[in-house]
């Protein structure tokens, strides 16, 4: 079959003639349709410091995928040959504390599908049945591979009541998107999304955000002001790394204001903790998604008219990869998907 492929321990992917997965006992092979191109995939695309320490060549790489069941294992029996599957990527031990209480998510021997074992980015990818999630209602093909980059928006949006809330967004790519389009549809009353790229706060006013703002030119107080916010907002949702964003952030939130924080800073860097601990603000760090009640809100949130076709801004047939790639690097737009099926 054909994958792309971390090949050397250099810059770049490879289109490769490689063995089709076994299948054991408690697996499923999916013939896949699309994949999203993540940051991660780029990180070792570029083979940076990081990918340099966390993946070993030869590796299959990718971990956002939807395709079709094509095979089972003897053990597997709640999933069926032909239904339309997207998968977890966090493979977990199902040994330790949290994962025999149910808490896969915080398992702490997570291997990254992808990075750590031989990912999506295949015409068929082998997954434990127990990180397979069965579309079972329909959804377009192009969202469904993004299900993945779409819990993670879901399960820092969700994280705390939205119903009327003053939310702050801070970083428009395709993740804090999706988060600014779930926060709307979840009952927000006001969503702010920062970002200093004009392309993407245009995208974030398609999914429906308040106020898209540029903070090279305006400030969060400013945009308080517009829309009468005496308090500063009620919850922030900061998906950008950028330290500039989450101290603004919290210079701006209200007194017991809650912080989801998915963004990822490159190295540590200073926050004003007088503040945090005089206004008893709340941070709470996201990684991945809860398995698998957040893949449920997704499947309920998009049943229920939830709209993220704005953010997919890109699709490309894989043999075309190194342009999908250049586009997804490039940061101007939202999710670059690859079509597998072409």
């Amino acid at each position: 079959m054909k994958a792309l492929v971390k090949d050397k321990a250099e810059p770049g992917l490879w289109l490769r003639d490689v063995p089709e997965p076994a299948v054991g006992p408690g697996e499923v092979l999916v013939r896949v349709l699309r994949t999203g191109i993540c940051g991660t995939d780029l990180h070792i695309r570029s083979w940076d410091g990081w990918a340099q320490q966390a993946v070993r060549t030869p590796l299959v790489v990718g971990h956002e995928f939807v395709g079709d069941v094509v095979e089972v294992g003897r053990d597997v029996t709640e999933i069926a040959v032909g239904d339309r599957v997207s998968g977890e990527g966090h493979l977990v031990c199902g040994k330790c504390r949290n994962c025999l209480a149910g808490r896969r998510h915080l398992c702490r021997a997570t291997v990254g599908l992808g990075v750590g074992r031989d990912g999506a980015f295949a015409e068929y990818l082998a997954l434990p049945a127990s990180n397979v999630w069965v579309h079972r209602v329909e959804v377009d093909v192009d969202v469904a591979a993004i299900f993945d980059p779409f819990g993670n928006a879901v399960h820092t949006a969700l994280s705390f009541p939205l119903v009327g809330e003053d939310v702050l967004i801070t970083g428009a790519g395709p993740i804090g998107l999706m988060a600014a389009a779930v926060a709307k549809h979840a009952g927000a009353r006001h969503v702010v999304v920062t970002d200093v790229n004009e392309q993407r706060l245009a995208l974030a006013r398609k999914v429906g955000a308040t106020v898209a703002l540029n903070v090279a030119h305006t400030s969060i107080e400013d945009a308080q002001r517009e829309l009468g916010l005496r308090e500063g907002f009620d919850v922030g949702l900061e998906m950008s790394g950028n330290p500039e964003a989450l101290r603004g952030m919290i210079a701006n939130l209200t007194h017991g204001g809650k912080i989801a924080m998915l963004g990822l800073p490159s190295q540590e860097f200073a926050v004003d903790w007088a503040r945090i601990v005089m206004s008893m603000i709340t941070i709470k760090g996201i990684y991945g998604r809860e398995m698998f009640e957040t893949w449920y809100a997704m499947s309920v949130l998009l049943e229920g008219g939830l709209d993220l076709a704005p953010v997919i801004t890109g699709r490309y047939s894989h043999l075309d990869f190194e342009a999908a790639f250049d586009d997804a690097a490039r940061g101007h737009g939202g999710k670059v998907i690859l079509d597998w099926a072409a």
